[in-house]
């Protein structure tokens, strides 16, 4: 029998300073069982940093050609392209040739600057992507603010990302690669 994904809810209200965007979201987040809390809060800081009207999370982990999340217009065609984690060369081509634009979220640490270097020649041609690492500090504490039901708040100013549920504070300053 195979494992369901757990269902998790946040409510964010974000203040981006940086963008002088400002909306409150309800969002409901499908966690696959093999999915990880910190991959999922990527995730959701993904939402945080690119937060406009339509944007959705894609099927997840078990869907092979869909993103994390993505931006379509209403004829379809895709805007943006978000993903979080170390996927292949490859792969962030296929996404580049399908969407305007694409974003990769690495948070893996060590093994983050090991990908980077392995494939940072070959991600340079790709003119639509962009890169954002996530040091491994700020992974620890968007874990901490991993619950089923979540209220957070997220302020977004000159790059730097606070998010808080009033107890647990999360400071994040993604570094842009590409």
């Amino acid at each position: 029998m195979a494992l369901k994904a757990t269902i998790y809810k946040a409510d964010l209200q974000i203040a981006d300073m940086d963008r002088n965007y400002y909306a409150d979201h309800s969002l409901t987040l499908a966690r696959h069982p093999s999915e990880t809390d910190e991959r999922m809060m990527v995730r959701l800081l993904a939402f945080v940093l690119h937060a406009q009207e339509g944007l959705g999370f894609g099927k997840g982990l078990c869907v092979d050609d869909e993103p994390d999340l993505w931006l379509k217009d209403l004829t379809g065609a895709i805007e943006l392209w978000i993903d979080v984690g170390l996927p292949d060369e490859k792969w962030l081509r296929k996404a580049c040739n399908r969407a305007d634009k694409v974003v990769l979220i690495n948070y893996n640490g060590r093994p983050s600057d090991i990908w980077w270097d392995q494939n940072k020649n070959a991600l340079a041609r790709l003119d639509k992507l962009t890169v954002l690492n996530l040091p491994s500090t700020a992974v620890d504490e968007l874990r901490t603010l991993a619950s089923r039901n979540m209220r957070l708040q997220c302020t977004v100013q000159d790059g730097q990302v606070m998010l808080t549920d009033g107890i647990h504070t999360a400071h994040i300053e993604p570094v842009r690669r590409t």
